[in-house]
């Protein structure tokens, strides 16, 4: 078992209206908390949650809070894969493929990046995907 935090931050969405980037109008990042349930050396299961503040126009909220189940598969060389379902407060929904890397050892705590690809449905939005980078610490 594992517990990480982390920093997310979405850097492009596309959808059939065409691409928004974060940085440009608005910030928006996230925090994701999460637990890693290991049933073997190569599979396991992770939940977490991550809520994301949005700043706009002087101003900054909880604008989605994450809920986010998913399966690990462990492709060596420190690298893993998340393929986990979706729930937003928004009431989007979808999937989101992650690939992560270690990229720091310790004796008590372990450094990762990663890339996850949020596509998203539902709450009369057309479908989306995102293009994220995340980084943080597993303990």
């Amino acid at each position: 078992m594992a517990a990480y935090l982390g920093v997310l931050h979405p850097l492009v969405t596309i959808d059939q209206k065409g691409s928004e980037t974060n940085f440009n109008r608005y910030y928006t990042v996230g925090f994701p908390i999460g637990i890693n349930l290991w049933k073997t050396g190569n599979l396991g299961f992770s939940v977490e949650i991550v809520p994301l503040i949005r700043a706009e126009n002087g101003t900054s909220k909880v604008a989605n809070v994450l809920f986010h189940p998913g399966v690990l598969v462990n492709l060596g060389n420190d690298f893993t894969f998340a393929g986990r379902l979706a729930f937003e407060t928004s009431g989007r929904y979808g999937i989101t493929p992650v690939l992560n890397k270690i990229v720091k050892r310790g004796k008590t705590n372990n450094y990762f990046v990663a890339v996850p690809i949020p596509i998203r449905f539902g709450n009369d939005k057309p479908t989306a995907l995102t293009v994220g980078f995340q980084f943080g610490i597993v303990f």
